[in-house]
């Protein structure tokens, strides 16, 4: 109960730290300065509430006077402010308006609020115009015209298509199956673009956008007459889009006067985060390949909307070179363009690394914008763009042993170096000690179809070990697996580590970071290059630190992540003394049926997919291969599974059919079964049982 209670009050500390998720600039010219506001949205988690709260705070940043590029004074922040119940928000372009959705009472309301307060109120349910409105990233906006008279939001199409429908509450096709967009996109269905006019409090469904396609993203275009958006297409079903960049999907423009709706994209790609530059003259937009990995190294393309030609900003980054650029893997912040209209800023893996970078339109030029270089005391492993406007530029900043940093700089001149200033250190620092590993597969390793390529890991270590002994470790395997552990804050390494054990945060060949060669290569090779890398960055560790203890290994991971878990327990049965393994993939030919991304499941397995696949006995053979189940009778630690009842991605009944394998054998095995979750399993009470049950189980187990 003791040791309970210490776990509780370690994960408390680390997991109630806030981070910051938004920012937005305003700007005012006063007669010998000019004023700058900056205006940041947390996010912190309450574990007596089992919840997590939103807040905001504003910061006042003023600037020289003959150099309004130059912060002369940060003002102390203001107290934070709760944000509650806003699903949407949105700040105006000129006449200093912020639109907020938020549900009340099962209704969505639509808010308006300027200097004097409350200007506006519309209560969007009951005009019966469509049905829930869409807060997710994936499609929701929130988007004000240029005149700030109308705004853009996405909401599910109306079920009940007549007025006789609605008024009697009968729908004749209440028993027919609806397809939905997959894990954590249960609720939505057929979005629709929807369009109020503020002056009339009129609320129109946008018509013309195709039929086969689901819309989202949208924001208008210069002139405010037409409307850009990105439309997934649905047809012959859906696929989850959580996570996966590989749908396929298209630009469209959408004009208001006639309904004409134009495809600006090619044909058979994936498109997303259209971005509109300041001057109105160019959109920006993210593209991919469809099918194939789920996530992927993006480039970055342009249309010129005067000449309506598309070109090439950023290509896709096959094989970066050291120490550069290697390629654009993540979302774009809804503001990343200069001024001038000339950069564009973004965030990006590189390497164990995520780095902050500008593009410039004319040169094609990438420029690192972080200064890790310029304090080597003071160096963060993460950095992150909430917004550029008017030329600042709103980064949080992170390392493993440094929470969320929230950090300003104005965009430099040609030639000049960046400026940052630091708005607000995280209440709290930790001692840990962090370090980056390249790890180099061995000759007999190697992918002889991408040869040459190598791949990295995080070390993270208590500085005061609990005893003088050897430190126990614990390998840490991201899902995915095209994603990536960056040299970032993670609050259940800092939790281990705070509690005595050091944390390796394998990101093998696959994850993403190191060039779109790196990617494809696991594709086919899942089940054994993949745990032949987490084995080989352990192997190299223990062989780099004699502080790090080879008798107590322990391995934990979610989804893929607990894939290469239960594999490296099945396949070096000796080595590692107790796993933890959340939503884990275990059998990839049962799998097949029942999860929300079936392409993936044929791709992971080195097999084309499309639409009418039909399984094969070639096929389910492979599958089962390369899946951990073929190794269960060698395990030996002890497993603890965490399964999430709601989870599309990964079914439940994956882990089910592990645990069942391992009470039949007598081996130590338990499982946590959260009904409510899903493959995240992000709930606030579902994150403190894992860490609580997970750090037990270690603890007994090493």
């Amino acid at each position: 109960m003791e040791e309970a209670h210490n776990i509780t009050g370690v994960y408390a500390e680390v997991c109630g730290l806030p981070t910051p998720v938004s920012a937005h600039v305003s700007e005012e010219q006063l007669p010998d300065s000019r004023i700058y506001t900056v205006t940041a949205e947390w996010s912190q988690s309450d574990l007596v509430r089992c919840s997590r709260h939103r807040y905001s705070q504003q910061w006042t940043l003023i600037a020289d006077s003959n150099n309004h590029k130059s912060i002369r004074t940060v003002l102390p922040p203001g107290l934070c402010v709760p944000v509650s119940g806003e699903l949407l928000s949105s700040l105006s372009p000129i006449q200093n308006l912020k639109a907020v959705i938020r549900e009340t009472g099962g209704h969505h309301i639509l808010e308006i609020w300027d200097c004097h307060g409350l200007r506006k109120c519309l209560n969007l349910t009951a005009l019966h115009k469509h049905g829930k409105v869409y807060e997710d990233a994936q499609f929701g906006c929130l988007t004000w015209s240029d005149c700030a008279n109308k705004l853009l939001y996405v909401a599910e199409k109306n079920k009940n298509s007549s007025v006789e429908d609605r008024e009697s509450g009968i729908r004749k096709d209440s028993s027919v199956y609806c397809e939905d967009w997959g894990e954590a996109l249960t609720n939505r269905s057929v979005p629709v673009i929807c369009m109020v006019d503020l002056r009339s409090g009129m609320v129109e469904v946008l018509q013309g956008v195709p039929r086969d396609i689901s819309p989202g993203q949208a924001l208008w275009a210069p002139g405010s007459q037409s409307v850009f958006f990105i439309g997934w297409y649905h047809e012959p079903f859906r696929l989850g889009l959580k996570f996966c960049s590989n749908r396929r999907s298209a630009l469209f423009k959408l004009d208001l006067n006639n309904g004409h709706c134009e495809c600006l994209s090619g044909d058979n790609l994936s498109v997303s985060c259209p971005r509109l530059s300041p001057d109105g003259s160019t959109l920006i937009y993210l593209q991919g390949g469809v099918f194939g990995p789920h996530n992927q190294c993006l480039s970055l393309q342009q249309v010129d909307l005067m000449s309506g030609k598309t070109s090439t900003l950023l290509d896709v980054i096959n094989r970066p070179q050291a120490g550069e650029f290697a390629g654009l893997y993540e979302a774009l912040p809804a503001c990343c363009w200069s001024t001038d209209s000339h950069g564009v800023v973004f965030s990006s893996a590189r390497r164990n690394w995520k780095d902050l970078f500008m593009v410039d339109r004319g040169s094609k030029k990438v420029t690192s914008l972080s200064d890790n270089l310029a304090d080597p005391s003071q160096v963060y492993g993460s950095w992150k763009l909430l917004t550029i406007q008017r030329d600042l530029m709103v980064v949080s900043c992170s390392s493993p042993n440094t929470p969320p940093t929230l950090r300003v700089a104005f965009l430099p001149s040609a030639g000049e170096a960046v400026t940052w200033r630091t708005l607000l250190q995280p209440v709290m620092t930790f001692d840990f000690h962090w370090t980056i590993l390249d790890v180099t597969p061995s000759l007999e390793e190697d992918n002889t179809s991408y040869s040459g390529l190598d791949f990295g890991a995080v070390l993270v270590k208590p500085s005061h070990p609990v005893c003088e002994s050897r430190v126990p470790l614990i390998v840490f395997i991201h899902g995915g697996p095209h994603s990536q552990f960056p040299a970032e804050w993670n609050s259940t390494t800092a939790g281990l580590a705070k509690l005595g054990f050091a944390v390796l945060m394998v990101n093998y060949r696959g994850s993403t970071g190191f060039g779109q060669d790196s990617i494809l290569s696991l594709i086919g090779h899942i089940g054994n290059q993949d745990v032949k890398d987490v084995q080989k960055a352990v192997l190299t560790a223990l062989q780099r630190d004699p502080t790090l203890d080879p008798k107590r290994l322990a391995v934990i991971g979610g989804s893929h992540g607990g894939f290469l878990s239960c594999h490296l327990l099945g396949q070096y049965p000796d080595f590692y003394r107790a796993c933890a393994a959340r939503n884990p993939v275990i059998n990839a030919a049962t799998l097949l049926g029942t999860s929300d991304i079936v392409d993936w499941r044929y791709t992971s397995a080195g097999f084309q997919y499309s639409y009418d696949q039909i399984p094969t006995a070639e096929v389910l053979a492979a599958m089962l291969e390369k899946s951990p189940i073929t190794h269960a009778a060698q395990i030996k630690a002890p497993v603890l599974l965490m399964l999430g009842g709601k989870d599309r991605r990964v079914s439940p009944h994956q882990g089910l059919e592990l645990y069942k394998v391992l009470k039949s054998r007598g081996s130590p095995v338990r499982l946590l079964w959260f009904p409510e979750d899903g493959h995240s399993l992000s709930r606030v009470d579902t994150q403190f049982d894992c860490f609580l049950n997970t750090v037990l189980w270690l603890q007994q187990h090493l």
